[in-house]
């Protein structure tokens, strides 16, 4: 589980998430990008203008399964994920998140 990000890499776009299982929400990304499915816009149209030779799959941050099998990761998962979001920006012209709006 952890942080990952799908790079723009000709114009340094990001576009952050997170998941309990980060190869797998790759994998998705790069299977919605590829079908014409992804639920990002803008996403969406660059991966189609630029082609995927132009985008990087990559994890940012992984996470240790907590010792307490019974915990639940999600919080500490949202916390991640948010010191990714504000140490990126990926807002705007640098990227395709949405800024959260106590922000």
């Amino acid at each position: 589980m952890g942080v990952f990000r799908v790079l723009n890499k000709v114009e340094q776009k990001s576009f952050v998430g997170s998941s309990v299982d980060v190869p797998a929400a790759l994998n998705r990304q790069r299977f919605q990008l590829t079908g014409d499915l992804h639920p990002n816009a803008a996403l969406q149209a660059d991966w189609r203008r630029l082609g995927p030779q132009a985008f990087e799959f990559e994890s940012l941050d992984l996470l240790k399964p907590a010792a307490n099998s019974e915990a639940d990761p999600a919080e500490e998962l949202k916390v991640l994920e948010l010191l990714w979001l504000e140490k990126l920006m990926p807002y705007g012209e640098r990227g395709y998140n949405t800024k959260p709006a106590n922000k």
